[in-house]
């Protein structure tokens, strides 16, 4: 496995605020009314079982049906009135397609002992969306509008060094860029006071503050689907969000990450202004904040960042922190202090490892901060991987330098805009991008219910600390409740 790389960004306030940046450092429920396990008829997959619970009267659906020979499978498919499309003749498996209802009467079929749906699979190039599910969540699940679940309809804000709004993984297919709101967060010299200036959504605020680590960040969270040069395929977490950039610089000030809260807080309901319809610049539902003090420490319940995402939570946006890149064993608290707020919709991110296969069973990143064994208000809320994460970058910036594995994107000039680093900075914005998901999914969700849905469907993967009773089943002082599982999250808020 490549070495992990660990970088930091410059820091502001009395050495106190650096970034928590690039370290170069459960099955799912069944859906009701088909059971996975059936007492009359064939055991049906659970992915299919997803799918059939959302599948309306005249939808369609590829099955494969499973009998005891190819004949009985045969047989079947024919009784339930199922189009055979293939078969797989030495294994007994005929794939047809059909309604639910004709499903749903092929599992009765004498002979018939498995039905298995049609479940994507992608290669592992890039497989953080597969360990999170959030691939699958994005093929197979639709959000209350009926689109696939995306992040459509949801503006997730990103306070960061910056962003390129004009790099291929933020562009729409008609040109345009993801970002639909563009600012710069500017301090006066005793960095006592700032401001925040809208600029163009083609200014590129990364290469001004001489960053790289925003962008990055920008396509984890929104990447829209694209083909690299050498034919591998990936998104963000939320290829149908879109982005709101307030760019602090890479110097970070505790009062300029304010001052950007604070705008997201004056400003979420209508990020572009009152002019702009919900459709082309949607409400700020999530923001992402992947800074903080270097060492982590004690919350602060009275400091102005606690008081602002407590009032954000209030008015139903949520906020995710990295929790820190500081490792630890448990013996002392390194968590990001904002980030242990109690507040329901304060998600705190560890980072999660998935060693290059995709799966859910990997590791804890050595460099996540822990919290205080025996103090669960300091645990991370959840695991999203950070480790080895390819996104959007330019090799010209600071960060993005720091990649050793630089990757050419779609067009022929796109020459290393693309490159693989870790942190819990790029966990992070793998779960703002899934709150945007599941805000799409149930619009009326408060963060706090959000924030539920997730600890309480993670995926247990047992590396590192043992998992101990919590409120909402069972977390760790290394890796909170767990893996986020995406599908299962959504389905949590039904």
């Amino acid at each position: 496995m490549r070495r992990p790389l660990r970088t930091t960004l410059a820091i502001g306030v009395s050495a106190a605020v650096t970034s928590l940046v690039a370290l170069p450092a459960q099955a799912a429920p069944t859906a009701p009314g088909v059971p996975a396990t059936a007492t009359a008829g064939a055991r049906v997959q659970d992915f299919l079982a997803r799918q059939l619970g959302r599948l309306g009267p005249l939808g369609t659906a590829t099955v494969l049906v499973h009998g005891t020979d190819l004949a009985t499978a045969g047989d079947a498919v024919r009784a339930a009135g199922l189009r055979r499309t293939t078969s797989f003749d030495r294994i007994g498996v005929v794939v047809a397609r059909g309604t639910k209802a004709q499903i749903q009467r092929a599992r009765t079929q004498p002979g018939v002992t498995y039905l298995e749906g049609n479940q994507p699979i992608a290669l592992t190039a890039e497989t953080s969306n597969q360990a999170t599910r959030g691939d699958e969540a994005f093929t197979t699940l639709t959000g209350a509008d009926g689109t696939a679940l995306s992040g459509k309809g949801v503006s997730v804000g990103l306070i960061d060094s910056g962003v390129d709004p004009t790099h291929p993984y933020l562009t729409e297919k008609d040109g345009s860029s993801v970002v639909v709101s563009n600012h710069k967060v500017l301090c006066d010299p005793f960095e006592a006071a700032c401001q925040v200036l809208d600029v163009p959504n083609s200014v590129d605020t990364d290469t001004l503050s001489v960053g790289g680590h925003g962008t990055h960040v920008a396509g984890i969270i929104a990447g829209r689907p694209t083909t690299l040069a050498d034919g591998s395929s990936q998104h963000g977490a939320a290829p149908g969000a879109k982005l709101v950039s307030l760019s602090t610089g890479a110097a970070l000030v505790i009062v300029g990450a304010d001052t950007a809260l604070n705008w997201v807080l004056e400003h979420h309901a209508a990020p572009c202004g009152a002019g702009v319809s919900a459709a082309e610049c949607p409400p700020i539902k999530v923001t992402n904040n992947s800074y903080g003090p270097s060492g982590g420490g004690e919350l602060d319940p009275e400091s102005a960042t606690v008081k602002l995402q407590r009032a954000l939570a209030a008015d139903g946006v949520a906020t995710v922190w990295a929790n820190g890149n500081d490792g630890g064993d448990g013996s002392q608290n390194l968590s990001n202090p904002p980030g242990q707020d109690p507040t329901g919709g304060v998600i705190s991110v560890a980072s999660y490892n998935d060693l290059g296969t995709g799966t859910r069973d990997g590791e804890l990143s050595d460099f996540s901060s822990r919290g205080k064994q025996g103090r669960p208000s300091s645990y991370p809320d959840i695991s999203a991987p950070g480790d080895l994460i390819t996104s959007s970058c330019r090799p010209y910036l600071v960060i993005c330098s720091t990649g050793l594995d630089p990757q050419n994107g779609p067009g022929p000039t796109d020459v290393g805009t693309f490159n693989t680093i870790s942190g819990t900075s790029m966990a992070a914005p793998h779960i703002a991008g899934i709150v945007a998901q599941l805000f799409q999914d149930t619009p009326t969700a408060t963060p706090a219910q959000v924030e539920d849905a997730i600890k309480s469907t993670a995926h247990k993967y047992a590396f590192g600390a043992a998992y101990e009773p919590g409120p909402l089943g069972t977390t760790s002082y290394d890796k909170g409740y767990g893996l986020v599982d995406v599908v299962a999250a959504a389905q949590a808020l039904h």
